[in-house]
């Protein structure tokens, strides 16, 4: 049977918004019984309406409890994905291992906590460190993982800098060659990851999953 795509994501987000769990998890049981790619799942139903609580935080039109259980319905049913992603095949080999945070001075993560479920979803082993992130922290977490990618978020024009002075410090200590280095968030820009010697930017949580992924296949030669 058919499925209409487009309705599906319109039920996923109107589980997010109705803080609805267990909707949502059914949802994601039906998009995968329908044959419907877990990322554009997350991405198309999910991850729209879990952006616009976070607008809608921003804008104290919604409070923390209700940003959290919309978080919590979100989270419910990419682990669910995220399970059918890996029960594809016994030999799925892990993508990759990311270090993600927000960078210090900057509180703001929905649209980094969107990213990690992505990129959990595709096979990434994801670190995440939250938020107001202090730049050795995000070093220092990657050599205990050994990481292939930093992500730093910065969701203010005075906070950017963070990510220039991540490149920095990892330069200082003769470590910028050992990990590929991302960079997101709404003021960033591509020109902007260019300037400061970052690997790429991701505009969205899509187009950072295709990133890593690109950049993952370049380390190991297959590009």
């Amino acid at each position: 049977m058919l499925v209409d795509k487009e309705e599906l994501f319109k039920k996923m987000q109107k589980a997010i918004y109705d803080y609805d769990k267990e909707g949502a998890v059914a949802l994601a049981k039906e998009a995968l019984a329908s044959g419907i790619d877990p990322l554009e799942a997350v991405e198309k139903g999910f991850a729209v309406a879990i952006r616009d609580l976070g607008d809608k935080f921003d804008r104290m039109e919604i409070f923390l409890p209700e940003l959290v259980m919309g978080a919590e319905a979100m989270k419910a049913a990419v682990d669910v994905l995220k399970e059918a992603i890996t029960a594809k095949g016994e030999t799925l080999e892990k993508k990759g291992t990311v270090v993600i945070g927000t960078v210090e001075g900057d509180i703001h993560d929905i649209g980094k906590t969107i990213v990690v479920a992505m990129l959990q979803a595709a096979g990434f082993e994801v670190v995440d460190l939250g938020k107001d992130v202090p730049i050795p922290t995000f070093v220092k977490r990657a050599e205990e993982v050994n990481a292939d990618i930093i992500g730093a978020s910065a969701l203010l024009t005075t906070t950017m800098p963070r990510q220039k002075d991540l490149i920095e410090y990892l330069e200082t200590y003769g470590k910028r060659d050992k990990y590929f280095v991302i960079v997101g968030g709404a003021p960033t820009t591509k020109e902007w990851a260019k300037e400061i010697g970052a690997d790429g930017q991701g505009k969205d949580a899509a187009e950072a999953v295709r990133l890593c992924e690109e950049l993952m296949k370049k380390k190991r030669g297959t590009a």
